[in-house]
This record gives structure tokens, sequence and C-alpha cells, in this order.
């Protein structure tokens, strides 16, 4: 049975986990339609439709029950949790922000966990899919896909951003670019998608280019056509040099992070501090919305703060600096929560096979970067959930725990038992 039946091609999707992980990339534009063409949302409406989301996926693991696989990502979440009671103690308010970041890793790389091959791709592919879709529509119908979303509208009733007077296009502030930023001249703006906002298309093709590290040499050569040529148009429709940057460092990454022990993981984020400390100290006026300024930016906040800060007597201060998300961290969940995540970041993925490596080198490279010039981009459901359902799925690809019919191949039943599998 075993050169008869395929490794991967008779397991069976996993439906429930698929709907999950593609409801958190795409219930921000459903969120948008009803906003447009039904009644105005608020801030909690948006909220709830993430703890919905949330809520399914651990409804999910909790049926499914925990077990030692999952200490690693239950201790950092449990650790989170007692600094969310230690910062509300000591800042007289209920804090629990970066809690619910921390909830969004959990409960997605552990669905990833128990989710198999045919289950990860099917989710990826259905998301980029949907996200592919309404870009070309973005991009050669811009009037219907402002019509359709009200991404300007959206985000004022949602999050207070009013778009500016003079814009007539109806979408986001932030997505219609300015003088001398960076344009590859495909688009007049910077394309947003069903995100609605330029920073996550951007940082989702930064997952698409981790799963296929992990998975491009089990690809055909027409999907690796097919996903190369999404990145390639998302990239050139945003013009984000982050992960422009990031995109050439998965290129040599590809033959190159195979090679490299896991531990190395733990050494990216203080060479990634060190490089931005090298960059304040040779350019300490740097400023503008470009790498060089924003990390400076980012650098002289770190440099500003007191030891009252790296202890987490200023959680108020923490929604100021969500393009400094190394400060972010710190304000959010003092500087033993930011040890906590870098620890957790560089150690939780597998390190065994390759494949494994490549996602291993890639993920600390892509969110300790990212917290350069930026902190929500990575904590969003609507990017964390993929990438964390794929970084859950590959720590045990090499034991799995859903059970498979290839592992059952394996196992000593008789004839009949065989002849009775249904093949999906």
């Amino acid at each position: 049975m075993g050169a008869v039946i395929d490794k991967y091609s008779t397991e069976t999707r996993n439906s429930y986990v698929i709907i999950v992980a593609a409801s958190s990339v795409l219930y921000n534009c459903v969120l948008a339609i009803i906003n447009a063409h039904v009644v105005p949302l608020g801030f909690s409406h948006v909220a709830l439709a993430e703890i919905l989301v949330l809520f399914a996926g651990l409804v999910f693991i909790l049926r499914k029950g925990l077990g030692e696989e999952d200490a690693g990502a239950l201790f950092f979440t449990a650790f989170t949790l007692v600094m969310a009671i230690y910062m509300s103690a000591i800042n007289l308010m209920v804090f629990v922000d970066y809690l619910r970041n921390i909830l969004i890793i959990f409960c997605f790389a552990t669905l990833g966990s128990w989710a198999n091959r045919r289950t990860v791709k099917a989710a990826f592919m259905f998301s980029l899919a949907a996200v592919m879709l309404v870009l070309m529509c973005e991009i050669f119908a811009l009037a219907l896909y402002a019509d359709i979303f009200e991404p300007g509208y959206y985000f004022e009733t949602t999050r207070g951003l009013k778009p500016p007077e003079w814009d007539t296009t109806g979408l986001f502030g932030n997505a219609l670019g300015f003088e001398g930023r960076l344009s590859f001249g495909l688009i007049g703006h910077r394309a947003s998608s069903l995100f609605l906002e330029q920073v996550s298309l951007s940082n989702f093709a930064g997952i698409v280019m981790m799963y296929m590290l992990y998975f491009w040499d089990e690809m055909k050569r027409g999907m690796r056509i097919v996903l190369i040529a999404c990145v390639a148009l998302i990239l050139l429709t945003t013009a984000s040099r982050t992960m422009l940057t990031f995109s050439a460092i998965c290129v040599v990454g590809y033959f190159l992070f195979p090679l490299v022990p896991k531990l190395v993981n733990l050494l990216t984020m203080p060479l990634i501090l060190l490089a931005g400390t090298m960059m304040y100290v040779l350019q300490p006026d740097a400023k503008g919305d470009n790498l060089s300024g924003r990390i400076v930016l980012t650098m002289r906040h770190i440099s500003e703060m007191d030891l009252y800060g790296f202890l987490g007597f200023y959680a108020d201060k923490a929604a100021f600096f969500a393009d400094s998300g190394y400060v972010y961290i710190v304000y959010a969940g003092t500087v033993f929560g930011m040890l906590a995540f870098w620890l957790f970041v560089s150690l939780y993925p597998a390190g065994d096979t390759p494949a494994q490596r490549r996602l291993a080198q890639a993920l600390p490279i892509f969110m300790f970067f990212n917290l350069m010039i930026g902190a929500t981009p990575v904590f969003t459901a609507k990017i964390a959930g993929l990438l964390w359902l794929l970084v859950g799925h590959a720590r045990h690809q090499t034991a799995p725990r859903a059970v498979s019919l290839s592992q059952s191949a394996n196992t000593a039943l008789p004839r009949q038992s065989f002849q009775r599998l249904d093949y999906p």
C-alpha cells in the first residue's frame, strides 16, 4: 500500500480549519461592505468580528484537547496573560491589547498543528485567490472597487481616521501615496485589495513568500509561476520597500537557510537591532517615510525610554507607537514580554528538514525586521492567521497530529481493512 498511496494525496481537507483561516483574511472586507451598504459600524464591531474568528478557532482546539505538543505556545500565552494582569494592575486600567495579539498566535499555531498539508494549502490558495480577484478589480476598475468597499469611509467610522479633504477616490488616505514615495507607476496609488490598506497587502505577499519557501520543492512548475506572478504584482502595486527587501532575502535564503543551524535564529533580533543602532549613530537626523527614516525613528524612541517604560508603567502610550514595533511591545507587555516574544519566534518553529529550516529562518527576519518600521501588521489576524497556521503545521511536519491515510497504511491492519477505506 505504501507504494500505491501517495503520502499526501490521500489526506482529507478539514473544511472547518479552512473556513476559520480564510475568515481571518476576509472579515475586514466583509465588514467594509456592511459599513458601506447596510449600516455604519464602529471599532467595537471590528473587535467583535475578530473575537468570533478566534472563538471559532479555540472551540476546535478545545474539542481536540491540548497536549504536550502545545506546551510551548501555551506557556507563552499563559506568561502573557500574567503580564496582562500585572500591566492592568500597575496602570489602574484593563489592558489586554497585547494579550489579544498573542492569543491570535496561539490559536492559529495550534490550529496549524492539527491541519494536514491539503488543509493548509487550501486555506492559502482560497485566500490568495480572493486577494488577487479583488486586487484585479482595484487595478482595472478602481471606481467599482471604491463603490463596493468604500475604504476611506470604513476607516473613518471604525478607526476615526478621516480621509483627506482633497481626496475624491474614496480610498484609505495612507494608500494614496505622496510625492517622492517609491512607486513603480503601475497604478496611481498603493494597492490595498481586500485588506483596504496597503501595509497588510504588502505583508500578505511576505506570508506567501514564506509559504513558497516551505512548499517550493513540492510545487509543480505552473504553481510556482502563478505564485511568483502574484507576489510580484502585489509588490509592484504596493511599492513596499520592506517586502521588496524581504523577497530578495527569501531568494537567497532558499539556498542558504537549510545550511544554517536553527539556533542562529536567536541572533536575528539582536543583529537587526545592532544594524538599527549603527544607522541611528551614522544618520541621527534621518527623517521621512523611508527605511532609514523609519528605522532611525524607532531607534530614537527606544533611546528615549526610561526604566518605568521598560517595566510597563506606560501602557496608555503603547497605541502611539504603531510604527515602532519594539517600543509598542515593551510598552504593551514590558521588556519581559519582548524577551518572551523573541524566544518564542526564534525557537518555536521546527528545524529538522530543509523546508522547516527555511521557514524557521525566514520567520524571525520577517517579524523583527517588520518591528523596525511597524507593529500592527505582524499581529493583526488578517496577516498573523495564515502565517501562524503555516508555522504550526510545519512544526509537526515530521510527526503530524492529524492521522492521515498514509499513516494508517503503515499499521498492521488486515487487507480487508484497507478495502473498506474511503478515498477522498
